[in-house]
């Protein structure tokens, strides 16, 4: 019978050893429900639970989407704060929440002492809340949800006034919305629906969705008062 997980090799971008580390087949990812802010409830096997390599010699904690090459100001800092406290945990195969949790947050503090581009932390901190919600630990879950909507707004102030990132602005939207601001989150979702030169029909449908959604919350919110 074929097991969900299968085996890669990667090579630590710090001290360049070859380790093994687990993944997801295709044909285990299958999601049972997704959420308006993009997160997927899986049937079986949590593939985000694999998202992050670690270096079981190093500490070093990596995904996809970091970039290649560390700098010596980053090798300075990750000795400091990570390497010389690394108690060669491995963890290369099968993972807990807990221990899918413990390799997100060493990926975040390696992205944040390289300065890696603030798209890849947003997504680290909105893969976290989503592992709190997993949980139902909503006071967790709305913190790294606030922590990751800091950085997406960073993105946007760097790169969407430029360009029409209608994922982005949504995604600015329902964050807000789930964090009870829904003001701002009914501006982020009319720039969406309102900008005639956004082509993205499904990111157009959905925040007319969620701005429909926010203004119910309001209304909900005003009559509880």
């Amino acid at each position: 019978m074929l097991e969900p997980l299968y085996q890669v090799t990667e090579v630590c971008g710090y001290c360049e050893t070859e380790f093994r580390t687990s993944k997801v087949r295709s044909s285990f990812k299958k999601a049972a429900h997704t959420d308006t802010d993009f997160y997927c409830k899986f049937k079986t096997v949590n593939p985000d639970f694999y998202v992050v390599a670690v270096c079981p010699f190093c500490g070093y904690a990596f995904t996809e989407n970091f970039s290649s090459g560390l700098s010596p100001e980053f090798r300075t800092r990750f000795e400091l704060t990570v390497r010389k406290n690394w108690q060669g945990v491995d963890y290369g195969k099968e993972r807990s929440w807990e221990e899918a949790l413990k390799t997100y947050k060493l990926a975040l503090l390696c992205a944040q002492i390289k300065q890696e581009k603030e798209r890849v932390v947003a997504g680290l901190l909105h893969h976290i809340a989503w592992l709190h919600r997993e949980k139902g630990d909503v006071e967790q879950e709305k913190r790294f949800l606030q922590l990751a909507l800091e950085e997406y707004i960073k993105v946007y102030e760097r790169e969407g006034i430029h360009v029409n990132n209608a994922r982005l602005m949504y995604l600015l939207g329902e964050l807000n919305r789930r964090l009870g601001r829904y003001n701002e989150a009914v501006r982020w979702f009319a720039r969406v629906v309102n900008d005639k030169t956004i082509m993205d029909s499904a990111m157009i449908r959905a925040s007319r969705d969620q701005w429909a959604a926010a203004r119910e919350n309001m209304q909900e919110e005003q009559a509880s008062e």
